[in-house]
């Protein structure tokens, strides 16, 4: 936008310092610097009117005067939501979950104990593994180092997301450090029943309310 409008601009200047030098008289260099500033003039025009339908970059159309809502986030507790369709840790219950959460408008990230991988492929696996296997940004998950507790990790993330846990840890052994565990709704429980996925949903509805 900005050089069809620098454009016009200069057509004005020089079709003004044209007539104060020449009159109004019609003249060649006149007509060049008229013609111009009228199609500096439409293609601004037509400019501005692109801008205002544009397209934002997810897809959804801008509205000038609001500004878009930011997803709020879901810290997950990876190693608990594994099992949360059987005892045997499931990957595809994680994917589930996330894509559930993305439906419903949030931002999930995962965190995951040191030894999660070995549950599925008997290897270590680290942040980008599997970030690819659920189909997250690999700044989206965090597998912690060895010999650390993911609880106080996935707790302080929450905290500094503002952003409700998924889990059905209480996490009662944190609650000096992290005194929100206690708060109704800040950890969001859920499941499986007869084979379907559920989720607390007056918590997670109080997220997407709060925004």
């Amino acid at each position: 936008m900005r050089t069809p409008l620098i454009l016009l601009l200069l057509s004005l200047a020089s079709a003004g310092g044209i007539l104060m030098t020449e009159g109004a008289t019609l003249t060649l260099p006149l007509a060049v610097a008229s013609l111009s500033a009228v199609a500096a003039l439409l293609i601004l025009g037509v400019a501005l009117l692109r801008g205002f339908g544009a397209d934002a970059p997810d897809g959804r159309r801008h509205i000038p005067g609001r500004r878009s809502r930011k997803c709020p986030h879901v810290v997950i507790d990876g190693s608990n939501v594994m099992h949360w369709n059987g005892e045997t840790p499931h990957l595809d219950t994680l994917r589930e979950v996330v894509t559930t959460l993305r439906g419903r408008g949030f931002q999930p990230g995962v965190v995951f104990d040191a030894n999660a991988g070995y549950k599925f492929s008997d290897r270590y696996l680290d942040d980008r593994h599997f970030a690819k296997l659920l189909n997250l940004p690999s700044d989206r998950v965090l597998v912690v180092g060895k010999g650390e507790p993911a609880d106080p990790t996935i707790l302080a993330a929450a905290r500094d997301l503002g952003a409700k846990v998924l889990t059905n840890d209480r996490y009662r052994e944190w609650t000096a450090d992290f005194p929100e565990v206690a708060t109704p709704g800040h950890l969001v429980r859920g499941g499986y029943r007869d084979g379907r996925l559920w989720l607390d949903e007056t918590a997670l509805a109080a997220s997407l309310s709060t925004r």
